[in-house]
């Protein structure tokens, strides 16, 4: 199962405006991740978090990948780190895990073999993109917080997909949503 997990605002922007390094979500976007101050207790949210951190790899946008800090080389748990490209510099040495790839097929292969009988974790706006495209997006994990951003880095600018609910947590100031890719 590869499942693209991302907090957005309900204008549908995953970061405010002006992300850049240094200012990673953009004006006002880590208003975003507010939800993630209830993952440790008993709620949705820490059950959509223990959720996402059970995943047995991940698939990043280059994008994400470098304002993230390249995590380090560890997402969580060590588990493997596939980097959607579009060119690789055989100079640039990825840290822990990581692995770029510029082939997406090849990336969703290779996530879902490291992953085994767990799920494969997506961020960015990018490589969900690329994704679904390639009709290798299973499922979506939305977080939907309650705040008008009005300008930033949209999720979905100009992608089309037809999406089946299958599940809805309500928690304090965020819903998370599950969409099913048909």
């Amino acid at each position: 199962m590869i499942r693209l997990y991302m907090s957005m605002s309900l204008d549908g922007f995953i970061a405010g405006p002006d992300d850049r390094p240094g200012q990673e979500l953009g004006r006002g976007g880590f208003r975003l991740f507010d939800w993630l101050d209830d993952r440790h207790g008993d709620g949705p949210s820490a059950q959509v978090y223990r959720e996402a951190t059970a995943t047995g790899a991940l698939i990043s946008g280059r994008r994400t990948f470098e304002l993230a800090g390249r995590w380090g080389g560890d997402h969580h748990d060590g588990v493997p780190i596939h980097v959607l490209t579009h060119h690789v510099d055989p100079a640039d040495t990825p840290p822990g895990s990581a692995r770029f790839f510029t082939d997406v097929t090849a990336a969703a292969e290779e996530a879902r073999a490291a992953a085994g009988e767990r799920g494969v974790m997506v961020h960015g706006a990018g490589a969900a993109q690329a994704l679904l495209a390639a009709g290798l997006l299973d499922e979506l994990e939305l977080h939907v917080v309650p705040v008008l951003l009005g300008e930033g880095r949209r999720l979905f600018d100009g992608t089309k997909a037809e999406l089946e609910l299958v599940r809805r947590l309500d928690d304090r100031d965020v819903l998370h949503l599950r969409y099913r890719v048909r």
